[in-house]
This record gives C-alpha cells, sequence and structure tokens, in this order.
C-alpha cells in the first residue's frame, strides 16, 4: 500500500493540498490523524486532510476480519493560506528599470508573467531589471514553500513615469544593464535595419545561469542573436566572427524558454562582461523579450 498527495511533492515537507490519494490494489484500507488512537474506514481512492498545520497521518489495510497491514507514515505541513503580497518598490537605474521586492515568506519565490497572468516564471534574487521599449506590463507574485500564490501586482511599462528606452543600435555603445541584480529583462521591437545591442556585467563570484527567449511576437518565425564575452560588440556579423561569440543563432516560436547556454560549459559563464545583438532581418516588426539569469558561481 502506498499513498501521496494529490497535490504538490511534499519531498520539503509542505503542502497546500489536503487530498491524499491512496494505491491499496482493491484492498480496504483505514488512516488516522491521531498516531493511532482512532481509525477513519477509508472508500475509493482518496481521502481529505483538512486545517492549516503540522500533520502525522498514518494509513494502513485492513480486512474483514481485523487484520491489519503495517502502517504508513507521512509527517508534512498543510498551508494552504496564500501568502501576502509582496512589498514593490520601483526605480530607474540609468536606463534600467529595477523592480525591488520585499517581504518574500522563507522558502518562498517570486515570479513574474508577460502574458496578463496566464502563465507565471520564476525570478532569482530579490529584485528584477527591465531595460527596453517592447514590453507593456509585467506582472509579479509570490509562492510559498506550499504552492501557495501571492495576489499579483501589475507594473505598466509604457507609463510616462517608467523608462522606456529603445536598446542602442551602435554596437560600440551598446545600452547598460544596471548592476548587481539576477534576474533581468532585455525587450525591445526590431525589423529589418534596425538591431538592439544591450551589455552587462558579471560580477565576481556569479556567473550566468541561462539565457532565454520568453517572448517573441512576429510574422517572421526568425530572428538572430549573439553573445560576445565583452563590453561592445565588435566580433562582426561575418562567418569568421563566430569564433568571438559564446553563443549565436536563430530564435523565435520554437525557442521560446530554452537555455541557450545550457550546452555551455560554466568555466566560460563567470566574471566579466557580456554583450548582446539581437536582430530581425525581415521587413516584419519583431517585439521580443529576453530572460537573463545570474546565480552564485558553483
Amino acid at each position: 500500500m502506498s499513498f501521496n498527495d494529490t497535490g504538490l511533492d511534499v519531498t520539503d515537507g509542505v503542502t497546500s493540498n489536503g487530498r491524499w490519494g491512496v494505491e491499496s490494489q482493491g484492498i480496504d484500507w483505514e488512516f488516522s490523524l491521531d498516531q493511532g488512537i482512532t481509525w477513519t474506514r477509508g472508500s475509493g481512492g482518496s481521502f481529505v486532510v483538512k486545517g492549516d498545520g503540522a500533520k502525522m497521518i498514518w494509513v494502513r489495510a485492513r480486512d474483514d476480519a481485523g487484520n491489519t497491514s503495517e502502517i504508513v507514515r507521512v509527517n508534512c505541513v498543510l498551508d494552504t493560506t496564500p501568502p501576502a503580497a509582496v512589498a514593490i518598490a520601483g526605480q530607474a537605474e540609468g536606463v534600467t528599470n529595477t523592480f525591488k521586492l520585499s517581504g518574500i515568506e522563507p522558502g518562498a519565490r517570486w515570479e513574474y508573467s508577460l502574458d496578463e497572468q496566464r502563465s507565471w516564471s520564476a525570478g532569482k534574487g530579490s529584485a528584477l531589471g527591465t531595460l527596453g521599449n517592447g514590453l507593456s506590463r509585467v506582472w509579479l507574485r509570490q509562492v510559498d514553500m506550499a504552492g501557495n500564490n501571492s495576489a499579483a501586482q501589475g507594473f505598466d511599462l509604457q507609463n510616462p513615469s517608467v523608462v522606456s528606452h529603445e536598446a542602442s543600435g551602435d554596437p560600440l555603445l551598446p545600452s547598460i544593464l544596471a548592476p548587481g541584480l539576477q534576474t533581468y529583462l532585455i525587450h525591445g521591437v526590431v525589423v529589418s535595419g534596425d538591431r538592439d545591442y544591450v551589455t552587462w556585467d558579471i560580477p565576481k563570484g556569479q556567473q550566468l545561469m541561462s539565457f532565454k527567449l520568453v517572448q517573441y511576437e512576429s510574422e517572421d518565425d526568425k530572428a538572430f542573436y549573439a553573445l560576445q564575452p565583452n563590453k561592445v560588440f565588435d566580433a562582426g556579423e561575418t562567418v569568421e566572427s563566430v569564433s568571438r561569440m559564446l553563443v549565436y543563432g536563430h530564435m523565435g516560436p520554437s525557442y521560446l524558454g530554452r537555455n541557450e547556454l545550457a550546452n555551455v560549459p560554466k568555466s566560460k559563464l563567470g566574471e566579466g562582461p557580456m554583450t548582446l545583438w539581437f536582430q530581425q532581418t525581415g521587413l516584419s516588426p519583431t517585439r521580443y523579450a529576453i530572460e537573463v539569469i545570474l546565480s552564485p558561481a558553483d
């Protein structure tokens, strides 16, 4: 016999779902919530535990003669209460909009949404930095250890009080991301002849963890990108120049959510400058957003 929380994984000992599924191979079973003092006969393939707090759940098989199996035990904390909304302070740092988050519960994570809360992505660190002129709105929330999410807060990136910055078209004078953050969104609109160049520094003790396309809207399903480990993008755009690039290639709908650094040795992702080149060679305007996440070096 076995039983498992039907919601999130409870390896961390915390769950927001009080429904537990039982696999009994057709054998009768019962459960106890008071360490075996009392038992409740189960029916079907699940039972529900109610009330937030620490739980000691015991389950065993039982036949009509009163014989019982060994007890299967699970200890966990049931938490169905949503966390409070995070406090967010927005400010401009150069051409980067920085949203600093506080009030995040121990063990919780924060997330952002670019599609009006239909999907969410996890951030890292305690702030989100955005640079560009392509996104219209970003939503932020926290999710506690049990999987409960707070109320979401939306920020209008087209508001006059927020810096709307078209990334530099000069490879030798790229736009600069504010330092000291771990999660960035680079966003913009490009078309044939309009390139975007953005640079940032990876501090000592940090490394690039991921570089992902997270939004792409265009009639043309391919744009081009490259990362050069340099303060400027002087690698050029020829076949011979790729040896100076960390990664390069296409981006489009089929690339959404893919970490372009997945096959890059970590030794190449550490301290130093990095510059992005992003370009659409077709005639259709392309709206894009790229997520950059830094993490402590391994």
